[in-house]
């Protein structure tokens, strides 16, 4: 051997730089990443090659645990690896305490939730022998064999192709994947196992994005389709054969022949079940790997996708089941598919998975559920499918308790289903899972289906039962909880014995309002006043000793706090007015100036104008607040106003109110009158003030000498237009004595005129039949039963109007 020569290398340098620590993602075990500076130095010590190159090193904790002592560990790390700086023992003792509290896949009853792409699709056929990528020549060569080589070199490829290593070699391999199709194309109606082994293939490429080109250019996908749909026809002429025999066997019992053939065919039956199930759930699991492209999923759904698994969801291989249920899941985020779920009653067999043992087909389950859940359609099959009750009894699970809550939460938006929680064991559990939630934070899935629930009158009584109100009222006084406030003025608004269960806390609940409380709770506390129409309840005595009449005024000035707030003030003010003594300490603080003013400013939302009316309603029923709205305001002006408006409530309670005023006051009762009149008659009236004479003339408005019956004069000083009508109006327009007489004397208009006087003597608080708040009112309701004998005459006027006059 030559010597070396002068400058050859003589020496390696070798540099270690940049050590960076890390936590491994999923083992115990610290993560050491270095970066090695490598030189080869001359005979002189100078540098003549260098290199670095990025390492990493992988420090695994197996002793670990929640009583490691984590500052003697890393010591120990420290002297065991050179690599890391002893200026890093600090870093390195952070770490070990973390991965000590790091929590584990199986920490907290919190198992691993597999997906279709996790588990080995097929074992394959039983093999001794090992696959060899070098010997993937000989695998080919199988292909081209009998059946049973066939089977034999498909099961060594797949062998290969379940390492994910080995897939890009075999990608590059294009004469055995091209070999693998046709052989599948050709030959799967002969051998399931075939068939099965060659599609676990496919799928192993399918698991991974970069390889479905390669998959699709084979039209693996299509050919899928195809098998599955032989399969499903396949089954039901087994079905049909096995159904045959049974019958047949059933009949003649006796008949030893027919029990051994129906006994062979059920075990040849339970044989090819379980071969064409792992070869459905491999094809499933390719397709739904594919469906990532949207584009291929259009193709899958052109192809009846969707109603294909639901056919398969008959079947009792859970495993098959987890397949079919994940991808219908997938398929229904989108409005088409999800439609064809409607149409084949895809929920009705999925209310048979729910409750099941296998937790992943479980919550799997639900989650599809859960997405079909926001279908009004969808909700209707779910509920005639019993899944109320179900659902219901998983609220004890706490790993499906969050999802089976949110379901329930969409079904329980349709009033008409609300009252099928009491009959399910529901609100029981609800109520128990408040209770355990203590001074904790309470799920919104929870508190928003309770919220829900208590609208129903039903339930609203089997929460309040015990001491279900007072644990609710505890909770919110003491948290604050704006939601569980929510609840309980749902709760409220209900009358019975329910509203009757507040009695003991309306203190509690005035004495939130004037307190500097969150806006949101004061709000839903006001809502909750409100809502309490008691009869044994002295709201005088509330108001006084709680101060609330200036904290009411003083909110109701326009932009004094938010709209919301001032809404549920006005709101308040209504239900407190049926009560006499509050109606007129109101009106004496001069409330009512400041709910017009508020009127005005509010003009354009028609529920602080309906509320605001309300309220003049209550108050005209009380002689004393009657007097100060009459004589002392503007109201009756803004009521004939509104007499007119848009809005039909709006209109039926002015009506009303008005009605009221015209009673009781002579010269409001002519006003009043006679804007009714001009509004019912508009459109007669202005027929005839604005028609001109045509050519021919006419000779009904006009006399013989071609002058105007009209002139210049008001057309109602014309009494003669109006026709006459015996014992009610003479022929000179005047109302006749005898009317009068027979009106005072109550033989006239006994279906048109009620007795005021007799409806006020029903009840202290006004007549029996009257709205006790806004919320109970009613646009079909007769609040107030008063007619004039003017108003039976404008209804003479406009029944014998006549368009030609």
């Amino acid at each position: 051997m030559d010597t070396l020569q002068t400058g050859d290398p003589r020496y390696l340098k070798r540099k270690v730089k940049g050590c960076t620590l890390d936590v491994h993602p999923t083992e115990k075990a610290i993560v050491v990443q270095y970066e090695v500076e490598a030189m080869i130095l001359g005979e002189q010590g100078d540098a003549m090659v260098g290199g670095r190159k990025e390492c990493q090193k992988i420090i695994r904790l197996k002793s670990l645990n929640s009583n490691t002592d984590t500052s003697s560990l890393a010591q120990k790390v420290m002297e065991e690896c050179h690599l890391i700086h002893p200026s890093k023992l600090n870093e390195v003792e952070q770490l070990l305490f973390y991965l000590q509290n790091r929590r584990q896949p199986n920490d907290d009853q919190e198992k691993k939730r597999t997906s279709p792409r996790d588990f080995a699709p097929y074992a394959a056929v039983e093999l001794n022998e090992e696959a060899s990528i070098n010997s993937i020549d000989e695998y080919l060569e199988l292909l081209y064999e009998d059946i049973q080589e066939k089977i034999r070199g498909a099961t060594l490829i797949f062998q290969l192709a379940r390492n994910p290593d080995n897939l890009e070699e075999l990608k590059q391999n294009e004469m055995a994947l091209a070999a693998l199709a046709r052989v599948l194309r050709e030959d799967w109606k002969q051998s399931v196992d075939l068939a099965t082994t060659i599609i676990c293939i496919f799928f192993c490429f399918s698991s991974f994005s970069q390889f479905h080109g390669l998959v699709t250019h084979f039209k693996i996908g299509a050919l899928c389709m195809n098998i599955i749909e032989h399969e499903l026809k396949r089954y039901d002429l087994w079905q049909d054969e096995l159904q045959r025999k049974r019958k047949a066997y059933e009949e003649f019992s006796e008949n030893q022949n027919l029990k051994k053939e129906h006994e062979k065919s059920l075990k040849k039956y339970q044989s090819l079940l379980t071969k064409q199930e792992q070869l459905l759930r491999v094809s499933l699991c390719l397709l739904l790997n594919l469906a990532e492209d949207t584009h291929t999923e259009l193709k899958m759904r052109n192809k009846n996708i969707v109603n294909i698994l639901v056919k398969i969801l008959d079947r009792k291989d859970e495993e098959l089941l987890l397949v079919v249920v994940s991808f219908l899941k997938k398929l229904s985020i989108f409005m088409e598919n999800k439609n064809d779920m409607v149409q084949v009653f895809a929920v009705e067999k999925l209310a048979l998975l729910v409750p099941c043992e296998h937790e992943d087909l479980l919550s799997t389950t639900l989650r599809l559920l859960l997405n079909l859940s926001f279908d009004n359609a969808l909700r209707n099959q779910m509920v005639e499918a019993g899944l109320i009750a179900k659902l219901s009894s998983l609220l004890d699970d706490e790993g499906q308790r969050q999802l089976s809550m949110c379901i329930l939460y969409h079904i329980s938006m349709e009033d008409r289903f609300k009252s099928m929680f009491a009959n399910a064991d529901c609100i029981p559990r609800l109520m128990k899972m408040i209770y355990d939630s203590g001074e904790h934070k309470m799920d919104f899935e929870l508190i928003s289906l309770c919220i829900n629930l208590a609208a129903n009158k039903i339930n609203a009584q089997v929460m309040c039962e015990g001491n279900g109100l007072k644990m609710l009222m505890k909770r919110s006084m003491k948290l604050k909880d704006v939601l569980v406030m929510k609840m309980i003025r749902n709760i409220s608004q209900h009358n019975g014995p329910t509203k009757s269960l507040f009695l003991d806390h309306v203190g509690d609940l005035a004495a939130q309002i004037s307190l500097e409380n969150d806006e949101e709770y004061v709000i839903e506390c006001l809502g909750t006043l409100a809502n309490l129409t008691i009869p044994d309840l002295d709201w005088a005595l509330v108001l006084k000793e709680y101060n609330l009449v200036p904290y009411l005024k003083d909110r109701l000035k326009p932009g004094a706090a938010e709209d919301d707030l001032i809404l549920e003030v006005v709101i308040l003010i209504g239900t407190v007015s049926m009560d006499d003594s509050c109606a007129a300490m109101l009106a004496k603080s001069g409330i009512i100036p400041a709910l017009i003013e508020l009127l005005n400013a509010q003009q354009v939302d028609d529920e602080f104008v309906c509320q605001i009316v309300y309220v003049f309603y209550q108050m005209v029923f009380h002689k004393a607040t009657r007097d100060v709205i009459i004589n002392d305001t503007q109201a009756p002006t803004y009521l004939i106003d509104l007499m007119h408006d848009n809005n039909a409530e709006i209109r039926k309670v002015c009506d009303n109110t008005l009605d009221i005023i015209a009673e009781y006051d002579e010269e409001w009762g002519k006003r009043i009158q006679n804007e009714k009149f001009r509004w019912y008659n508009c459109q007669w009236l202005e027929m005839v003030e604005n028609r001109q004479m045509d050519e021919t003339g006419e000779p009904l408005l006009y006399g013989e000498d071609g002058d105007s019956f009209i002139e210049n004069r008001d057309i109602l000083e014309r009494p003669d237009l109006l026709y006459s009508a015996d014992g009610i109006v003479s022929t000179d327009g005047a109302i006749s004595p005898e009317f009068y007489t027979n009106l005072k004397n109550g033989e006239l208009g006994q279906s048109y005129m009620g007795s005021v006087s007799d409806e006020f003597a029903t009840s202290a608080h006004g007549p029996a039949d009257r709205p006790v708040s806004a919320y109970g009112f009613r646009p079909d309701e007769q609040l107030f039963n008063y007619t004039s004998s003017s108003q039976l005459t404008w209804n003479l006027v406009n029944a014998n109007t006549d368009p030609a006059i």
